[in-house]
C-alpha cells in the first residue's frame, strides 16, 4: 500500500509541477505498478475504462468531419453577435449552454462540442480563450451532476440502487440549479474585468457576414443527420441496450466514409488527441493499482466507521470526502469503491433514509471533479483541445479557479442536504 501511495504521489508531482509532460507521467506511473507487481498487467489493463477511451476516439471523429463544414465558425459569430461581442456575456452564455447540454449528453461529448466554438470566438475577438475553456469545463461537471446520464457516477449510483431518471432529477436538478446560478454570479466577479476588447475587433467582428463560413453545406446536412441520430441513441441508451461508446464509435466511423474514405489516415494523425487518450489509460492503471492494495477501501471505511452510524453525519462526510477524493483521482473507480460500502450501511435500513446518503455520493463525486485538472474527463480533454490548438492551460492555472468553484458547490450542497433531508 505504501509503495502505490508513493507511486500515485509522485506521479501526481509530476503532472502538477509539469517537469515532464502529462501523458509520459501516466503511462510511466502506470506500468511502474505493473512492474512492482502491485496489480497485474492483466487487472491493470482491464481497469482501462475502455467506454470513456472509445467515446473520446469516437467523438473526436465526429468532430473532425464537422469541423470541415464550417459550422462551428457559423456558430461562433452568431454566438458573439448574440452577446454584442462582449467576452463577459459570451461567456456567461457558453457557461449556461454547456451546463445545459451536460444534462442532457456526458460532459466529455459536451465539451468536444462546444469548446472549439469558444476558440474560434476568441480568436475573432483576440482574446485569450484560456478562461473560456476552464470555465466551461466547469459548467460541463456542474450541469452533469443533475441527471443519471450526465455524468458517469450517476450511472454507477442509478445502477446500483434502482433509482430511476426521474429520481435524478426530482432530487439533484433543484440543488444543480441553485449552485448554477450562484456559479454563474461567480463567473461575472471572477472574470468581468480580466478581458477586453477593442472597439475596432467588436466591429468587425458585429459586421462579420457569416452566411458564408458554411463551406459544404450538403456534408453538412449529412453530419447533422448522422449527429442527431446519435444524439437520439445516447438518450435511449438503456433501452437500446448499447454503450455510449458504441454509439460514437458507429456514428465516427459513419461520418469519416461519408466525408472522405480516403482521409482517414489524416484524422487519425492531425484530429485525435492520443496525448489525451494515454494519459487516460496510465491514469486507470495508477489508480488500480490503490484499490487492488487496499487503500482506497481502507480510506472509505475508516470515514463511514468514524460517523457512528449517525446517516446526517454519514451524508455530510461522504459529501465533503467525495469532493475532495475526486478531486485527486477520477471519481469513477471512486465511486465504484463507496458503492458496495454504502450498500452495507443501508442493509436493514428503509430506502427513503438512505437518500440523502447515495445523493451525498452523487454531489460530491460529480462536483469535487472541478478541483483540479485531473479531477474529471472533462477537464482532461478541454485542456487537450487547448494544447493541441496553440493554448496551454497548466495543473495550476486550472486549479486556482477549480477551487474556487467546488468550494462553493460543496457549501450549496451541504445545505441542500441539510435543509432538504434533515
Amino acid at each position: 500500500m505504501l509503495i502505490s501511495i508513493l507511486i500515485f504521489g509522485f506521479t501526481y508531482v509530476l503532472i502538477m509541477t509539469e517537469w515532464v509532460n502529462k501523458m509520459t507521467a501516466a503511462l510511466l506511473g502506470g506500468f511502474v505498478v505493473v512492474t512492482l507487481r502491485l496489480v497485474g498487467q492483466e487487472r491493470a489493463f482491464g481497469a482501462v475504462d475502455w467506454n470513456v477511451i472509445f467515446l473520446l476516439i469516437g467523438m473526436m471523429m465526429v468532430m473532425s468531419v464537422l469541423k470541415e463544414t464550417g459550422v462551428f465558425q457559423y456558430v461562433a459569430i452568431k454566438t458573439a453577435k448574440a452577446a454584442k461581442a462582449k467576452p463577459i456575456r459570451i461567456m456567461l452564455f457558453m457557461f449556461a449552454v454547456t451546463a445545459f447540454i451536460s444534462a442532457i449528453l456526458d460532459n466529455v461529448t459536451t465539451v468536444m462540442m462546444l469548446i472549439p466554438i469558444a476558440l474560434l470566438i476568441a480568436s475573432e475577438l483576440k482574446i485569450s480563450p484560456v478562461p473560456f475553456i476552464i470555465t466551461m469545463a466547469i459548467a460541463s461537471n456542474i450541469g452533469g451532476t443533475a441527471t443519471m446520464v450526465g455524468d458517469p457516477p450517476n450511472i454507477m449510483i442509478g445502477s446500483a440502487t434502482d433509482y430511476t431518471f426521474t429520481d435524478f432529477i426530482y432530487h439533484l436538478t433543484p440543488v444543480i440549479i441553485i449552485i448554477m446560478i450562484s456559479s454563474l454570479g461567480l463567473t461575472y466577479l471572477l472574470f468581468r474585468k480580466k478581458m477586453t476588447v477593442t472597439n475596432e475587433n467588436k466591429a468587425r467582428l458585429m459586421e462579420f457576414s457569416e452566411d458564408n463560413l458554411i463551406r459544404n453545406r450538403k456534408l453538412l446536412h449529412r453530419v447533422l443527420v448522422v449527429v442527431g441520430i446519435m444524439l437520439t441513441a445516447f438518450l435511449f441508451q438503456s433501452r437500446l441496450k448499447m454503450e455510449i461508446s458504441t454509439i460514437a464509435m458507429l456514428a465516427g466511423l459513419v461520418l469519416l466514409i461519408i466525408n472522405n474514405r480516403k482521409k482517414v489516415d489524416s484524422v487519425l494523425i492531425h484530429d485525435i488527441d492520443w496525448a489525451t487518450i494515454l494519459f487516460f489509460i496510465g491514469l486507470f492503471m495508477i489508480v488500480e493499482s490503490l484499490i487492488a492494495t487496499g487503500v482506497m477501501d481502507i480510506a472509505a471505511k475508516k470515514i463511514i466507521s468514524s460517523t457512528g452510524g449517525n446517516l446526517k453525519t454519514t451524508s455530510f462526510i461522504i459529501l465533503w470526502f467525495s469532493g475532495i477524493f475526486s478531486a485527486i483521482v477520477d471519481n469513477v473507480p471512486f465511486v465504484a469503491t463507496m458503492i458496495p460500502l454504502i450498500q452495507k450501511i443501508g442493509a436493514g435500513i428503509p430506502r427513503e433514509l438512505m437518500h440523502p446518503v447515495w445523493w451525498s455520493l452523487s454531489l460530491g463525486a460529480c462536483l469535487g471533479g472541478n478541483g483540479t485538472l485531473i479531477g474529471a474527463s472533462a477537464n482532461i480533454v478541454s485542456v487537450g483541445i487547448a494544447n493541441r490548438n496553440g493554448f496551454h492551460i497548466s495543473f495550476k492555472d486550472f486549479t486556482k479557479i477549480g477551487l474556487i468553484y467546488t468550494l462553493n458547490s460543496l457549501i450549496i450542497a451541504t445545505l441542500y442536504i441539510w435543509i432538504r433531508y434533515f
